[in-house]
């Protein structure tokens, strides 16, 4: 007769909660030079592992002194993921139903989401048209509290000539970013951290490095318009997201953000 291994519950949400962690490990560090690092340090983990269990007690002590003496060095190299992924688990808005719903991939085919996408993009192509500077970050599922609490809070529905008239050249709101949740705008002036990446280009200004930045710490999108040449640039993850006509940008939006 053939002797299981017990295997309970506990076992299984255990399995489960790793699975995430990892998951979210590897959308943290997807696309950037850590993720390499981060490989590494898994296979020699695994290598440890594997050699505890086969009882290679010297190759599995010098792996396991090299794991816990290098735990200091992982933080410095990894101080800015780090942050990041402090700064996501402790700013997702638990308090927000749909956003809490929106963490679970299998039921955000019942979600849609309720930003007036239209409206926004109209904006911003008549702003487009005459050259107006602007940026708009929209919220997804991390709460942007922290950021608007360093602006102005407003409390109105999304409509094309409100945001205009907010990024008019003379109007004392222009300066700083506008955030966007659901269907409001929510703050104004909004003060967002700058990329110290050195893969933007240096023809991008403070706009464009606000914005990556604030796309980099959140999973919120941003869109923006550039005062020099009137393009619209629409930024996630920390990137700039292709498109060729408006339409295409229209649904990446629409599809974000659902």
């Amino acid at each position: 007769m053939l002797d299981f291994v017990p295997f309970s519950f506990l076992d299984v949400l255990d399995i489960l909660l790793v699975a995430l962690l990892l998951y979210y490990i590897y959308k943290l560090l997807k696309g950037t030079v850590a993720i390499n690092i981060f490989i590494g340090i898994a296979l020699i983990f695994l290598i440890w592992k594997i050699t505890q269990a086969l009882k290679m007690e010297m190759l599995s002590g010098i792996l396991g002194y090299l794991l816990s003496g290098g735990v200091i060095a992982l933080i410095i190299v990894f101080q800015q993921e780090i942050r990041k992924f402090l700064l996501m688990i402790g700013t997702t808005n638990f308090s927000n139903k749909k956003s809490f719903l929106k963490q679970l991939k299998f039921l955000q085919s019942e979600i849609t989401s309720e930003v007036d996408t239209d409206k926004i993009l109209k904006a911003c192509s008549n702003m487009s048209k005459s050259k107006t500077g602007a940026l708009i970050v929209i919220e997804r599922t991390n709460s942007l509290d922290f950021l608007i609490n360093t602006g102005d809070t407003m409390n109105a529905l999304i409509n094309e000539v409100i945001l205009e008239s907010i990024f008019f050249k003379n109007s004392p709101l222009h300066d700083g970013a506008t955030i966007i949740r659901d269907n409001y705008i929510v703050a104004t002036r909004v003060v967002l951290p700058v990329s110290d990446s050195t893969k933007i280009p240096s023809r991008f200004g403070l706009r464009h490095r606000s914005a990556i930045g604030a796309s980099e710490k959140t999973d919120a999108v941003c869109l923006l318009v550039s005062e020099e040449t009137g393009e619209i640039s629409y930024i996630k993850d920390g990137e700039f997201v292709l498109y060729t006509t408006i339409d295409e940008l229209h649904e990446k939006l629409k599809s974000d953000l659902m």
